[in-house]
């Protein structure tokens, strides 16, 4: 145990950085006042997150998803930046911007001072700006003709709110100057961005839900598995998606997550047994399909999931359509999508995000850290206050063990991979879960020790523990995986009557799983594999 300490400090002291403060003072809640349900929700975020009455605001929108650019302009634009101002949350001040190469010097007016950081758009606030034809700017003619545009995302379009009593060119991207950045203290109004995110899906239950969830997570922390769906791209004109998934896998091994990285040119299939989800990112597919539009996705608490697609949110009223909509209704707690076509460059960097929010960092501040454009195409969904890392792994094993939560076993998991990830030995580690009393009662723990037996070539270990980890309450999806590898080691074993059986106890046991042709197919070559060995048996000439 003294063992199991010394190694939790020190990942505790290595995972947390140091961070900005972030409370309920230091956000505004809107809602439209034409949607009941929108209040509802703007109120209980409010008390969930002890955001004062006073920042909470309601405006006269559309009920509908998209608003045009004069509403978008005179009922929120205008009177949000009026309210902060009239209500002491902003000051504005004149600020002289020195001559660069680039641009003359000129005067500008910003936020000089903010009380607050972040704006939460509630249920029913509408959620992109429709193209406005009559809107012409001659600046715009220097732009790429894709990008001679002036439809985005509301998310997008405050976000740059606070340089709003400027001159600002509506047509084409934004460039963000907080992308990248590695100082919390520069996600303010003071350096130009307000942090928006949407308490919003396809229906009010399931916005509400996203603030429960994240809350569950921030007190019992973001456990399970992560998820990488890769295309194996070499086209310089899309290789920069892949880039961005692979890169964000590596950063989920090193953080000590289970990871599973697919590189095939399609999504995950339907029959892959994609278990506890902690954090999913892949591309690229019109709709939500393989495992996420089976009726059941194991979602964990706190759980991010991001599809890139030039639509991924062109609604969130639908529980089929698109990504973000049916991602939500399966259990995501926080998500990212596109409202109109934003082209791959200005589409989140989901590395960059993952970075930032493993972290420690707020989902609202990762999310615009890893933003490379405003004004621009991208919804952001989901609590922005919802910190998962912002406990150290030590603070989280404390107080796990203190309240005997059976999550415990995410933690030893996660120091495990951590080890695993910065080359530990595989024997070092096998013992170190063989020792540990959770193990006993734990399918995510003995999973991983049969995966550890069989890098260190102990297949009948493998077996044996894979065969103990059925009897120890996996979650289904984990059991159909469990099934498939024991049946793949009990082949190689050259035990195809065990592996016969065991096939026909995952088909029992998950009678609606899509890949029952293929496991059925499996059966039928095992079986005629033994009727062959059998009648070969028989027809061999006897001694005498």
């Amino acid at each position: 145990m003294k063992f199991i300490l010394i190694r939790l400090a020190f990942w505790g002291i290595a995972l947390v950085p140091l961070l900005v403060r972030a409370g309920g003072d230091e956000v505004v809640v809107i809602y439209n006042t034409q949607v009941p349900e929108s209040k509802a929700i703007a109120d209980y975020y409010a008390r969930m997150r002890q955001v004062p009455e006073k920042q909470i605001y309601g405006f006269a929108l559309t009920p509908n998803e998209e608003m045009s650019r004069a509403e978008f302009r005179d009922s929120l634009q205008k009177p949000l930046e009026e309210k902060l101002e009239a209500d002491g949350l902003w000051k504005f001040a004149k600020r002289v911007v020195i001559a660069t190469n680039s641009g003359l010097m000129h005067v500008e007016y910003r936020v000089a001072a903010s009380k607050i950081r972040y704006a939460v758009l509630c249920y029913g606030v509408p959620l992109k700006i429709a193209p406005d034809p009559n809107l012409h700017e001659l600046a715009a003619d220097n732009l790429r003709p894709e990008l001679r545009r002036n439809e985005a995302a509301v998310d997008s379009e405050l976000a740059w709110l606070p340089l709003s009593k400027n001159d600002v060119m509506l047509s084409g991207p934004l460039p963000n100057w907080v992308y990248g950045v590695t100082n919390t203290a520069l996600l303010n109004p003071t350096n130009g961005i307000l942090l928006v995110a949407r308490l919003d899906g396809p229906s009010p239950e399931i916005a509400r839900g996203l603030v429960d969830k994240a809350l569950e997570a921030e007190r019992d922390g973001l456990w399970g598995r992560a998820y990488f769906d890769e295309r194996d791209m070499t086209d310089p004109g899309y290789k920069l998606g892949d880039d961005w998934i692979s890169a964000a896998a590596k950063i989920s091994r090193e953080i000590g997550l289970e990871t599973t990285e697919d590189n095939n040119p399609g999504t995950f299939p339907a029959d892959f047994p994609m278990s506890q989800i902690a954090i999913y990112a892949g591309w690229y597919a019109n709709d939500a399909d393989g495992p996420f539009a089976l009726p059941k996705v194991e979602f964990m608490p706190g759980a991010f999931a991001y599809h890139l697609h030039s639509f991924s949110a062109a609604t969130l009223r639908s529980i089929t359509q698109n990504w973000c909509g049916p991602l939500l209704a399966k259990g995501a707690t926080c998500t990212m999508g596109c409202v109109y076509e934003p082209y791959l460059s200005c589409t989140p960097n989901v590395a960059a995000f993952l970075g930032r929010f493993a972290s420690g960092y707020t989902f609202g501040e990762a999310a615009w850290a890893a933003q490379p454009a405003l004004s621009w195409q991208t919804t952001v969904v989901g609590d922005p206050l919802y910190r998962p890392y912002g406990k150290s792994l030590a603070q989280l094993h404390a107080e796990l063990a203190r309240t005997h939560n059976p999550l415990i076993e995410w933690s030893f998991l996660r120091l495990a991979d951590l080890d695993l990830a910065h080359g530990l030995p595989v024997a070092q580690l096998a013992n170190f879960i063989e020792n540990l009393p959770a193990t006993s009662n734990s399918a995510v723990l003995s999973e991983k020790l049969a995966d550890l037996y069989e890098k260190q070539g102990k297949p009948s270990s493998a077996i044996d523990t894979y065969e103990l980890a059925l009897t120890r309450h996996p979650s289904p999806e984990q059991r159909i995986r469990i099934r498939l590898a024991l049946g793949d080691k009990l082949v190689a074993a050259g035990r195809e009557t065990d592996a016969i059986e065991n096939y026909k106890q995952l088909l029992a046991e998950s009678a609606d799983y899509p890949g029952k042709p293929s496991v059925e197919a499996k059966m039928a070559a095992l079986e005629q594999k033994l009727t062959n060995t059998n009648n070969a048996a028989k027809n061999e000439p006897q001694a005498k």
